[in-house]
């Protein structure tokens, strides 16, 4: 069996590899079309601050008898009736199955002086876009980012890390409106200003001009903003113009079923470019669980595998800022059986909010350091009952009760709890892969792949495995 992947990003990679941990007679050939081996896209807000190299966000290419990478080769077109797909060097490559992992695109807003973009105005989204911003934050001392979302924060934070005087401006009234209610993106602003982050909320950008080593933001209330760099975060769009070509289902995304199979079902799609059930993915857990999927399907490991979305939780991965959110916080706060607790101080950057319906927790915000926040992604995660004492959930600790947070101890961690999110990586599964010899955090993380996500849950795995160390050591040779 020919299996062909066109995209060797987070997805793609991971599906290749999937299919090759699985074994049997097949050839899987991947088609990328950056220069470059695949890598650790969510990671690169972390390199842009200077906390690690680019060798540290390298994924393991898949390898062995059957696996071939080709990198910088851009896919042109599908022929379906052929079953072949046409490339930018004139290449054909036959498929028995064609897996679309094609990704998004960084949207860039239609705003005058950005057709072309200039020289020192960079979107973020690849490790290229990456590269070109520390080159222009090479002696800079101002920087602009345009949208205050997730990504364009965490790119404003890095900056501001390296020394830069950092402005976020933003349309809407607060930040991460998509995540967060007025109240949480006020601390959040408030946080990010003590850091070197100056926000301007509630109005939208009017034009970009370049003038030497300088850029220029206007804005539609008459000021004029004066920069050494721009940086672009408005959002991304799934990049489905191959698909579209070929005559594939496509509305926002490439429409793909349980199966993940396309309007052809020669054809499957998975990542950022595949449209389930009238949504888009944008993280990576799900990513990484439709490839599983696919692999599945493909191999014929489990033929009655379906992807069924989970419960995504968004982290927002910048130096001195701690925040999470999840689920629906959007609901009216008058609707029966609805509990909605809330805490604010923003003087300490600190905000919390839960949604509960009937004892289930449906949405949380969490800003700010709150030790509670592992307990409170568990609850929501597996549907489980919250504790009667909710101000536990709120403030990090129980009144008058044990701690509710079992972070600090893994011994009261049971077995099920989920230690990384993006792998779907238990604390059981971390505690037999270490009695089966893996004896760092290293070797745990390549024994289950946990941590090589959006890599928040490091710290825990090194805590289990320092616990393990103490509790259950290796025999004595």
């Amino acid at each position: 069996m020919r299996v062909l992947v066109v995209g060797n990003g987070m997805a793609g990679s991971r599906l290749a590899a999937d299919l090759q941990a699985r074994g049997g007679d097949r050839k899987v050939t991947t088609l990328g079309a950056e220069p470059h081996r695949a890598y650790n896209r969510i990671m690169l807000s972390t390199l842009l601050a200077g906390k690690i190299e680019e060798p540290d966000l390298e994924l393991t290419d898949p390898a062995g008898p059957g696996v071939e990478v080709r990198t910088g080769v851009t896919v042109t077109g599908i022929d379906r009736a052929a079953r072949q797909v046409h490339t930018d060097q004139g290449e054909r490559y036959d498929y028995d199955h064609l897996v679309l992992a094609t990704g998004a695109r960084a949207v860039v807003p239609p705003l005058p002086g950005l057709d072309p973009v200039p020289d020192r105005v960079v979107p973020f989204r690849t490790l290229a876009d990456c590269r070109r911003i520390l080159a222009a934050a090479e002696g800079a001392g101002e920087a602009l980012v345009l949208g205050g979302g997730l990504l364009g924060l965490e790119a404003a934070r890095g900056l501001a890390a390296r020394g830069l005087r950092v402005t976020v401006v933003h349309p809407r009234p607060h930040l991460m409106e998509r995540q967060l209610d007025p109240t949480a993106g006020a601390v959040l602003a408030g946080t990010l200003d003590r850091l070197g982050v100056r926000t301007l909320l509630g109005v939208p950008a009017a034009g970009v001009a370049a003038e030497g080593d300088r850029v220029h933001l206007d804005l539609a209330d008459g000021r004029r903003l004066t920069a050494d760099l721009l940086v672009l975060s408005c959002g991304v769009r799934p990049d489905t113009a191959v698909a579209a070509a070929a005559g594939l289902t496509v509305r926002r995304g490439v429409v793909v079923d349980d199966r993940l199979r396309t309007s052809d079902p020669a054809i499957s799609a998975v990542g950022d470019c595949a449209e389930h059930r009238d949504t888009l993915t944008g993280l990576v857990a799900p990513a990484w669980a439709q490839a599983r999927v696919v692999a599945d399907l493909l191999t014929g490991t489990d033929p009655a595998a379906r992807y069924r979305p989970r419960p995504g939780v968004t982290r927002l991965k910048a130096a001195g800022v701690d925040l999470a959110a999840m689920g629906d916080t959007t609901g009216s706060t008058q609707t029966p059986g609805v509990e909605e607790l809330t805490f604010t101080d923003p003087t300490r950057g600190t905000y919390a909010r839960l949604r509960i319906d009937r004892d289930r927790l449906t949405g949380a915000i969490l800003v700010g350091e709150n030790p509670s926040v592992g307990t409170v992604v568990q609850l929501f995660d597996r549907g489980t009952p919250v504790p009667a004492d909710r101000r536990s959930l709120l403030l990090g600790r129980a009144f008058g009760t044990a701690p509710v947070s079992t972070a600090g101890s893994p011994a009261l961690m049971p077995d099920a709890t989920t230690i990384c999110q993006c792998n779907d990586v238990t604390k059981g599964a971390l505690v037999a892969c270490w009695r089966a010899g893996a004896r760092t955090p290293a070797e745990l993380s390549a024994a289950t792949r946990a941590a090589t996500g959006c890599g928040t849950c490091r710290e825990a795995l090194t805590g289990i495995a320092t616990w393990l160390a103490t509790t259950d050591p290796p025999p004595t040779p």
